[in-house]
């Protein structure tokens, strides 16, 4: 009895040595509604960049996904930032990223640290970007730095058209 008891102790300290991160990235954004003669769901790219710029991962698109023949991915490219830094090279319907157009409203997502953009992700500066466009509408990219590796106080920014307020929160 006594030696399966150091060896749970031993197993308990190397687990507490580990540097792994359970954290969770929790995401609100708002889609206004909007009063215009046509209107349709923007498509929306949400991915998080690193200090120098450069895309750490995607977290979600939304699209036209059910389009007939897939003209809804010929759209994508209208969200200019995210399709230059990692949307061409992705191939689309993309498991676990991939979503359908959302209604106005604010959109509440988390995202797990154990898959993943998170899966690898070291603790450090981030900057979460959302980037909306519309057919017959707009365009606009918001974007919320934010520190992973550690819970903190949620950090927002808002929209000035095609969104609203963006919140992420370390959890």
């Amino acid at each position: 009895m006594k030696r399966s008891v150091s060896l749970l102790t031993f197993a308990g300290a190397a687990v507490g040595a580990s540097p792994a991160l359970a954290a969770d990235l929790n995401v609100t954004v708002e889609i206004p509604r909007l009063s215009v003669a046509e209107y349709h769901r923007p498509y929306v790219s949400i991915w998080i960049e690193t200090a120098d710029a450069s895309a750490a991962g995607t977290l979600a698109v939304w699209y036209d996904a059910d389009s007939k023949e897939d003209h809804g991915t010929k759209w994508l490219k209208d969200m200019r930032q995210w399709w230059r830094k990692a949307g061409r090279e992705m191939s689309f319907p993309a498991d676990g990223v991939s979503g359908a157009t959302r209604a106005p409203g604010p959109q509440k997502l988390v995202f797990s640290g154990a898959k993943g953009a998170l899966k690898g992700l070291k603790p450090g500066q981030y900057t979460l970007v959302v980037e909306a466009a519309r057919e017959v509408g707009g365009h606009e990219a918001v974007r919320v730095p934010f520190s992973w590796g550690k819970p903190g106080k949620p950090a927002s920014a808002k929209g000035s058209a095609e969104l609203g307020t963006v919140t992420v929160a370390v959890k």
